[in-house]
């Protein structure tokens, strides 16, 4: 990457004009946080701008400087989250008439959002890949203005305003964590505060399951994601951006990932410490710092990039936050199914720990499978706990990392099916739109027995669906999966769900 782009990028954010309509964040001390990591820990609250995300910075800084014949002919972004809300306000700010194209499983709450800064919207496509097809369509029959979300010089030096502003507001600061999508933030903020001082660490944050640009720089090039999770919907991006990448390849220090779990318990710590919900995304950061390796005379910045969450996902947030701090572990303990059983394990086991749930339901004679979820300090005592159980007599597994019983077999009573014949389970993507479920079952057309469903919405535009069918001939059910256009992956293989769910 040539040098002359990196000073333009910085030229650009001295003269931004993002505070026409954005505003300085403040950067706040976070005693809790600090207390809790050995070293100063700030947040640099993105999530208190109009829009309750960053993505304002970039929209308005690429709008405004475009020319007078560009803005006649109105701009266009595809967009289901915070970079259309961005670029909705700063078209009405600017009075240019903007489209934005979202996909139809967007949750209402976020087409009202950008309803109520007066762009027009059309619906297409179950996926963001969908959706941006359709409006590369759309640039061509419309001749409007293409607005990237983060792929863009202007758009890159919008994001970097938060790094000009951090050098002004802590100028000790040793470590700044940043959330990473598709790449414009933490290239914006690493351009300014490299040139000003080289030696302050960038260290980027992702979800393991949404790692483009890690995996990029372990590659050396751009690669594509064949998947991403949707948990952090915000940066769930398959292909980080061209110039974010060559910005990143220079720039940044450090390349790391976060677990869900991690994820959930950060959106807890930024809400104690200041009684605001990030999303999943916003809190990426704050999950990279508390799983990273800090001095004590540290002074870390964390960016708390956006705050648009629905709250219906917040049931889901709370029952991963334990596990995510290490303070819960979740198990599957073999008992004797006969009278005392459980009293026994209570007695022998639990003692004065917590439970924190507790699931079964009587299926054979002679053994119990229980999904039980207890209290520990650490990995530590966990790892004493499972001492414990097995010398108690209990056989007993670690469910703790796995997402299937986080996702599912936790809110399952049941266990397994006994009369049902030749099981395979999957794990399925559906769409959050009207009569998805209907349209995929009709794509089976009632060639195979469902012995197993389990869904729950996930407030988000795509949801998880762990399924199970009765079938000698898994190879013509899976080319049927295919062809009905749904993500999905056979988990029979799983320990849990051989456990709870086939043969044991």
């Amino acid at each position: 990457m040539s040098p002359i782009i990196v000073d333009d990028v910085v030229k650009h954010i001295l003269t931004s004009k993002v505070y026409d309509v954005a505003v300085e964040t403040p950067l706040t001390y976070a005693s809790r946080l600090s207390k809790e990591k050995g070293c100063s820990v700030y947040l640099k609250r993105e999530d208190l701008q109009s829009v309750h995300s960053f993505k304002l910075r970039g929209a308005y800084n690429k709008i405004a400087h475009l020319t007078d014949e560009e803005k006649s002919r109105g701009v266009i972004a595809a967009s289901a989250g915070n970079h259309a809300q961005g670029v909705a306000l700063s078209a009405q700010k600017l009075g240019i008439d903007a489209l934005i194209i979202m996909p139809k499983t967007t949750p209402t709450i976020k087409v009202d959002a950008v309803q109520n800064f007066g762009a027009k919207i059309e619906l297409y496509g179950d996926s963001y890949s969908e959706t941006y097809e359709y409006c590369r369509k759309r640039i061509v029959e419309t001749g409007r203005t293409f607005i990237h979300p983060f792929d863009d010089p202007l758009v890159i030096a919008g994001q970097g305003t938060i790094g000009k502003e951090i050098m002004e507001q802590l100028s000790e600061v040793t470590h700044i964590f940043v959330g990473v999508g598709g790449g414009g933030l933490i290239s914006g903020i690493a351009s300014y505060v490299k040139a000003l001082r080289p030696h302050v660490q960038i260290i980027s944050v992702e979800p393991q399951d949404s790692n483009c640009l890690a995996a990029s720089i372990s590659s050396g090039q751009r690669v594509i994601l064949p998947h991403v999770g949707i948990f952090a919907d915000g940066v769930a991006v398959k292909q980080v951006g061209a110039l974010p990448f060559s910005f990143a390849s220079r720039l940044v220090d450090d390349f790391m990932t976060v677990s869900t779990d991690q994820i959930c318990y950060a959106m807890k710590g930024v809400f104690e410490e200041t009684r605001s919900i990030l999303e999943p995304a916003g809190a990426l950061a704050l999950a990279g710092l508390q799983q990273y390796d800090l001095p004590s005379d540290a002074h870390a910045v964390v960016i708390c990039s956006g705050a648009n969450i629905t709250f219906e996902k917040l049931q889901q947030v709370a029952e991963r936050t334990l596990l995510g701090s290490g303070k819960e572990a979740l198990l599957s303990v073999h008992m004797p199914e006969k009278p005392g059983a459980l009293h026994a394990f209570c007695r022998e086991v639990v003692k004065d720990r917590g439970i924190t749930e507790f699931s079964y339901r009587l299926q054979r004679r002679s053994m119990a499978h229980v999904l039980v979820g207890l209290t520990v300090a650490g990995n530590e005592d966990k790892h004493f706990l499972l001492e414990r159980i097995n010398e108690a007599g209990f056989a007993c597994t670690d469910f703790s990392d796995n997402d299937i019983a986080k996702e599912h077999l936790r809110h399952m009573i049941g266990g397994e099916a006994t009369e049902a014949e030749h099981q395979v389970f999957y794990q399925i993507e559906f769409p959050e739109r009207t009569n998805a479920l209907g349209d995929f079952l009709s794509a089976l057309d009632n060639r195979w027995n469902i012995c197993l469903f389990h869904y729950r919405n996930a407030a988000s535009d795509t949801g998880n669906v762990l399924i199970g069918f009765e079938t000698k001939t898994q190879e013509a059910l899976e080319l049927a999966l295919s062809e009905a256009g749904y993500t999905w992956s056979c988990v029979s293989d799983d320990l849990v769900v051989r456990t709870y769910l086939g043969d044991s």
